[in-house]
């Protein structure tokens, strides 16, 4: 049975109230000056201020705690550019147990840095999605470990969402969520959880234009992820999985693709504004909101500002 069948708005009640003990209850952030600048009221929640640095640790704890303990015992194994490896790892320290990641070639300095920091056994492979799983099936063929998929694992697709459980009781009633879309995880869970306790808020995923696969596939109604990510934006450079996928479609999910250059203006007026350090991927919901104010102006509008894990001597501006 496939994933998105697996996982449902009880699963993220259910995911909210396992990952509790381990996970942060992040701010969210207000600022009058974006309001004005948005003509909007936007609510960020800071997913970047999440341990580990990301949201990707509520998907990851989930899964992690998930496990019965003779698979637990075995330990758990992914691939990621950086976010969910270091989240994985986390997780699985909370728990005892073995993580292993496997990283490609060309990953962000700090995320690799993130990720051994928090005791993982990282793994090198080329950097395609091919190289990714094959490494991904030989760790675990020699280890016993459980895969925990990056993002189209049910677990971890619960765990995502509970970011926007969390938003929606602190900020109240919102017309509109505005979240980053790679792989599909992140958008996906926020899709389940808005189904549950909003379902008349919109859903709108912010993607880069030089890894557009979700908008694409959105519009022809099936997955097309044959493409070359080119996107500053390296935590967003996955095809939509397949569960994901399938669950944005039946939320009638609408896409904003954005510029690079749109996200490292909007990633700067985080810092200088909000006084947040955010990366790339982050900033694409604020930049999709700036690019297009008449389609927000008015509403009140939540915005999850999925990780802060910036490579500093790498800048976009500098």
């Amino acid at each position: 049975m496939s994933a998105h069948r697996l996982v449902d708005y009880n699963a993220v009640l259910h995911a909210a109230v396992r990952i509790a003990p381990f996970a942060e209850v992040t701010p969210v952030l207000r600022s009058r000056a974006l309001d004005a600048l948005a003509g909007a009221t936007l609510h960020f929640k800071a997913e970047h201020l999440q341990r580990g640095g990301a949201f990707k640790f509520r998907g990851a704890c989930n899964a992690v705690w998930s496990l019965d303990d003779a698979a637990a015992a075995r330990g758990v194994v992914t691939h990621s550019s950086g976010n969910h490896g270091a989240a994985l790892a986390l997780a699985a320290r909370t728990r005892g147990i073995a993580c292993h990641v496997v990283v490609p070639e060309g990953a962000v300095a700090a995320k690799l840095a993130n990720i051994a920091r928090h005791g993982a056994t990282l793994w090198r492979c080329a950097p395609t999605t091919a190289a990714r799983e094959a490494m991904c099936a030989q760790v675990q063929a020699s280890t016993g470990a459980t895969l925990v998929h990056p993002y189209a694992d049910a677990a971890v697709i619960a765990g995502q969402g509970t970011a926007t459980l969390e938003l929606l009781r602190t900020a109240g009633p919102l017309d509109t969520m505005v979240v980053p879309v790679g792989g599909g995880g992140l958008a996906s869970g926020t899709a389940l959880a808005l189904a549950g306790q909003a379902p008349d808020c919109a859903l709108v995923l912010a993607e880069p234009a030089g890894a557009a696969d979700t908008a694409r596939s959105l519009a022809a109604g099936h997955r097309d992820v044959d493409f070359t990510p080119d996107t500053i934006c390296d935590g967003l450079r996955a095809g939509i999985g397949v569960p994901n996928f399938a669950l944005l479609r039946q939320a009638g999910a609408e896409v904003i693709t954005v510029a690079d250059a749109e996200v490292v203006a909007a990633m700067r007026l985080a810092w200088e504004i909000l006084k947040q350090v955010i990366e790339p991927s982050s900033a694409t919901v604020l930049a999709a909101v700036l690019q297009q104010p008449a389609r927000f102006a008015g509403r009140r509008v939540g915005l999850v500002l999925s990780g802060g894990n910036v490579d500093l001597e790498a800048l976009p501006w500098r």
